[in-house]
């Protein structure tokens, strides 16, 4: 947490000035009680109208003041806590973004959206507390005693006896409570999964007819998390009733101890009253602080969990420095690759070893967890090679520059994603500055035109996630995305899976026919859809099967030809 700290940089004088105020509002309350000592030792025992005016005209000064320096602590507060948050988050995202797919995987989005939200809120309410409130409670307990001191040395005693007793008490209270305030938090985050999961995955949930076990499930949870709040509830609701009867019984000291010194001419009326008051702050600053520090160490895990998340290292290396281009007809090349993904036991991909020149068609087929996805995020460097290089024009992947790799590639993941806006905007994150004719045309090859042109053009506006389009509209769309840059590789990732045979022959015979050369990768489980492609990559359980074209693999290829047989060998064939 500690290291988070530097994010304040820019925000020092904020950080100065919110408690700086808060105390000065604190000193202002702490002369409240004499000036009502005084009103009723001079104003109300001498019948003094004109001085319990002037008395109570400071008083609402006072009061004005105070309200004045308490808002301009707020402001400095909250400035310095929404700009230490603001900084912070802007890091984090960052540090997100230069996360390589592994560490993606491995952190796992849910905790990602819950270190960005949640606990960024969590912890700028306790920065925002820390600031107007940590010093000003214990500030108010030390100036009351110090006050009640300087009113009468005896009655001061009895401050000091029971701020301490009160201090044990509030503080054992909230020892005790911060444990299960921590086991309430875990809870509350497995109610939240299920919560998750049920919205997620309602659908499968209605298909199977399991509604009634995810409501017992949920039940369940939200019991434990029900039992702990009310466990934490009854031993935080003890606070109120002990220290009201300490205080009390601090009063009645108070008040008796008060009285008698009264009558012996020793302290006025006044007096008693102002001690009074100043024993009631005490407990309440108590207990406030009590609270604040319940909330701080709630923000100081959240604090940590954001912290463990940036001190994650990337295996991600980036270079600035531009290769230097080699005249070379291989656009793609794998030599001795293989694979492993973090925490994983065993190779994903073993051996990879192939060429693709520039403008062929390279098809890549196998069963479920062939590794056929993972061969080819290895070529945009979503993932690195464990061993072995993969060759972009004769150059490693490692050494270009991120930008200028992902530049060179189109590429259309197994999920296609669409983003809330229109359908240009959409296109355009495959080119930022792409004209009406050239996202038009993009269209056109993917084969998506015409439904665009049925919902109303380019400005037709798209839910988040595509959720206003078909399965089909939603690939055929992400393929467009990826066309409209024109990209020097095009990689096709199952992107066809939810498109009928026709319309993924178009598709297929639309790319061949581009007018700029595009060296394409077409990862399918349909041996229709990568029949005709120069080159066929057949992956067996993470290793090559077989390379060749259709013919030469269906005599010479055994995992090729049971895909095939699967597929289009007839009944009694």
């Amino acid at each position: 947490m500690t290291k988070l700290l530097i994010y304040f940089k820019g925000y020092i004088k904020e950080s100065i000035f919110g408690p700086l105020y808060k105390l000065l509002e604190a000193t202002l309350e702490l002369f409240v009680p004499l000036v009502i000592a005084a009103i009723i030792d001079k104003g109300i025992s001498n019948g003094d109208i004109s001085y319990i005016i002037r008395m109570s005209l400071i008083l609402v000064g006072l009061g004005i003041v105070g309200l004045v320096f308490s808002i301009t602590a707020q402001y400095y507060a909250a400035k310095a806590a929404v700009g230490f948050i603001k900084k912070l988050k802007q890091k984090l995202f960052s540090h997100i973004q230069s996360f390589s797919f592994s560490e993606l995987d491995t952190i796992g989005t849910p905790t990602m959206i819950t270190r960005m939200t949640s606990d960024m809120n969590q912890l700028q309410t306790g920065v925002n507390l820390t600031l107007r409130l940590l010093l000003r409670s214990p500030f108010i307990v030390l100036g009351a005693m110090v006050m009640a001191f300087t009113i009468d040395a005896k009655a001061g005693l009895i401050f000091l006896a029971a701020i301490p007793v009160l201090s044990v008490v509030v503080f054992g209270i909230m020892i005790w409570c911060i444990p299960l305030y921590k086991k309430v938090q875990e809870r509350l985050d497995k109610v939240l999964g299920v919560t998750r999961e049920n919205l997620t995955g309602v659908r499968v949930i209605r298909a199977f007819n399991k509604e009634d076990d995810e409501i017992k499930d949920f039940e369940d949870k939200n019991d434990e998390l029900t039992n702990m709040q009310n466990l934490v509830g009854r031993i935080s609701s003890l606070m109120n009733p002990i220290t009201y009867v300490i205080i009390n019984l601090a009063i009645i000291t108070l008040i008796y101890t008060g009285a008698i010194r009264v009558e012996a001419g020793i302290i006025t009326q006044g007096a008693v009253v102002a001690l009074y008051n100043y024993m009631t702050q005490i407990l309440v600053e108590l207990i406030k602080l009590a609270n604040l520090i319940i909330n701080i160490t709630k923000s100081v895990a959240c604090g940590n969990r954001i912290q463990a998340i940036l001190e994650i290292k990337p295996d991600f290396k980036h270079t600035d420095k531009a290769p230097v281009q080699l005249k070379t007809d291989i656009m793609v090349e794998f030599k001795d690759v293989y694979l492993r993904y973090k925490n994983a036991g065993d190779d994903s991909l073993t051996n990879i070893s192939f060429k693709a020149r520039k403008g062929e068609t390279i098809g890549i087929i196998g069963g479920t967890g062939s590794g056929k996805s993972s061969l080819v995020n290895m070529i945009t460097r979503f993932y690195d090679a464990t061993k072995g290089e993969v060759l972009l024009e004769g150059i490693n992947v490692k050494d270009y520059p991120v930008e200028q790799l992902r530049n060179k590639i189109g590429i259309v993941p197994q999920k296609a994603v669409l983003f809330k806006g229109t359908v240009r905007e959409n296109i355009r994150w495959g080119k930022n500055d792409a004209s009406d004719e050239e996202i038009n045309e993009a269209l056109v090859l993917a084969q998506v035109k015409e439904t665009v042109d049925s919902k109303g053009g380019l400005d037709f506006e798209i839910e988040p996630g595509g959720r206003n389009l078909s399965g089909g509209q939603k690939q055929r769309l992400t393929i467009a995305r990826a066309l409209v840059k024109k990209p020097e590789i095009l990689i096709l990732d199952d992107s066809a899976s939810a498109l009928d045979y026709a319309t993924d022959a178009a598709l297929r015979k639309s790319i061949r026919e581009m007018h700029h050369a595009c060296t394409v990768f077409i990862v399918s489980q349909r041996t229709s859809s990568i029949q005709h492609s120069d080159k066929i990559i057949v992956l067996d359980d993470g290793a090559i099967a077989g390379i060749g074209k259709h013919q030469e693999l269906l005599e010479s290829c055994l995992v090729y030809r049971e895909i095939y047989n699967s597929q289009f060998k007839k009944e009694g064939g």
